[in-house]
């Protein structure tokens, strides 16, 4: 039997792209993923729309309701601060270090485990010493362009958050979709069913002008 191909869209910068990391195991049991670094800014530019951080009552739920999340599985937890940070960073040591996963696991304990961003610089210099880097390798130009083709491809894909998984033409986005898309890479008859294809078609009614 063939199995499903996953492209997984994420930044480090969201908390719920790392919780959702520790999950891809069940993923991967039953499918290919592909890790793709994109970053997040990138797509709520794109879309016209705001991180969670960037609304205040939601930025206070957000923050707890990951803090529950991570009480809840029994993972550690501390959220960087300042927060939001700048990513760009992180996303290119990634993709320097071609996307392996152990690098990727690194980097996101890095963040949401130690509570770490690269706005501390000797932090981020001592990250790099670990993957046996310098700061210049973050200024390569084919890693740039690579960082801005995920974004790109993934806004193609209708890609408006992370993290995102595309199976096929249907998008799964957030940790809360984790079950949604473990049924969907099951074989969940519901995903051919008419109530799963009429939600995709529903018109849309009275709009913000503003």
């Amino acid at each position: 039997m063939t199995r499903a191909a996953v492209r997984w869209f994420f930044d480090f910068v969201s908390p719920y792209a790392y919780l959702q990391w520790q999950r891809l195991s069940q993923l991967e049991a039953i499918a290919d993923v592909e890790p793709v670094p994109v970053l997040f800014a990138g797509l709520l530019s794109h879309w016209g729309t705001k991180g969670p951080a960037e609304v205040a009552p939601k930025r206070t739920f957000t923050f707890q309701h990951v803090a529950w999340l991570a009480h809840a599985r029994g993972l550690r937890l501390r959220v960087p601060a300042p927060f939001p940070f700048n990513p760009l960073p992180l996303l290119r040591l990634a993709l320097a270090r071609a996307n392996e996963r152990a690098a990727i696991a690194r980097i996101f304990d890095w963040v949401w485990r130690d509570g770490r961003t690269p706005a501390d610089a000797a932090a981020l210099e001592a990250l790099l010493a670990d993957f046996g880097l310098a700061r210049g390798a973050l200024d390569d130009e084919q890693v740039k362009a690579r960082l801005r083709a995920n974004t790109e491809g993934a806004i193609a894909h209708g890609v408006f958050g992370v993290p995102t998984a595309l199976v096929g033409a249907d998008l799964f986005w957030g940790q809360d979709a984790t079950d949604m898309l473990l049924a969907r890479l099951s074989g969940d008859p519901f995903f051919g069913s008419a109530p799963y294809r009429d939600a995709a078609q529903i018109a849309v009614g009275v709009q913000r002008t503003a």
